[in-house]
């Protein structure tokens, strides 16, 4: 049962991440903000900027 329980907190856990949702949680704390409308544009605006700022090569 614990084996299923530990499979089921990692499979989770990937899911928060891919959704943006662990990001997002780790963007608030880092500045001390709470969540709001404002505030994950702002993150989405930043991680859509980091993203396609970089070059990409062949």
């Amino acid at each position: 049962m614990s084996r299923i329980r530990s499979l089921w907190k990692i499979l989770v856990g990937i899911l928060r991440e891919i959704g943006d949702e662990t990001p997002y949680a780790r963007h608030l704390a880092r500045r001390h903000r709470a969540h709001c409308g404002e505030e994950w544009r702002r993150f989405s605006d930043e991680r859509l900027r980091a993203k396609y700022s970089r070059a990409k090569c062949c």
